[in-house]
């Protein structure tokens, strides 16, 4: 009888430690309406979990609602880069200078085990720990985007935390608009990459 009530118990602890595990290792599901087509997204809060936080305290607050994709990156507009890429990148805007949340400490991809690759959502950021809204997805695999890649001289790489799970479609052809022309033979960082009509993320919303 003891033996018995002793399996059971470990077969319930068993038990509460699997349900526990997948709990864990559950993604978080999203779909972001913009003005040209749906995109769905999935988080990984287990291996990315600040950054998961982070956005998606933006989208449960709508704040990415009027938001845009206005800048992309691809073949030949970044004459001006030495290591190249290739993304979309969007969020409250280019103009918003006051995020409403701090910015975030940084997740290596060295931390995650979360890599650049095709379809991958990551963050924008200038220094380690200086990201907020801005974020970006992946066209193709970017290694130079992953920890020790030199994308960025500090070799820190970006935060991912996600990939498109549909709509790669709707990513491409944003990737492939028109984009405002230099006025001028000397280029900044930026020059050539930003849309002359830029995409508007009407919402992202939680799946259930």
């Amino acid at each position: 009888m003891r033996n018995l009530f002793l399996s059971s118990v470990l077969t319930m602890l068993i038990s509460l430690f699997a349900m526990g595990a997948s709990w864990a290792s559950e993604t978080v599901k999203l779909i972001m309406t913009t003005s040209a087509g749906e995109v769905m997204l999935e988080l990984y809060p287990e291996a990315a979990p600040t950054t998961v936080s982070n956005f998606l305290k933006y989208v449960d607050g709508g704040h990415y609602e009027g938001g845009e994709f206005y800048r992309v990156v691809r073949d030949d507009n970044q004459a001006q880069n030495n290591i190249k890429i290739g993304v979309i990148q969007g969020g409250m805007g280019m103009d918003v200078t006051d995020a409403p949340f701090p910015a975030i400490a940084h997740e290596t991809t060295q931390d995650s085990g979360l890599l650049h690759k095709d379809g991958v959502i990551s963050m924008a950021r200038n220094q380690p720990g200086t990201a907020t809204s801005e974020f970006f997805i992946c066209v193709k695999d970017q290694p130079s985007l992953d920890f020790g890649g030199m994308r960025n001289p500090d070799g820190q790489g970006f935060a991912a935390f996600g990939k498109v799970t549909g709509g790669m479609d709707i990513v491409r052809k944003i990737q492939k608009m028109n984009t405002i022309q230099p006025k001028s033979a000397e280029l900044e960082y930026t020059s050539g990459q930003i849309l002359i009509a830029p995409v508007v993320i009407q919402t992202i919303k939680r799946v259930e």
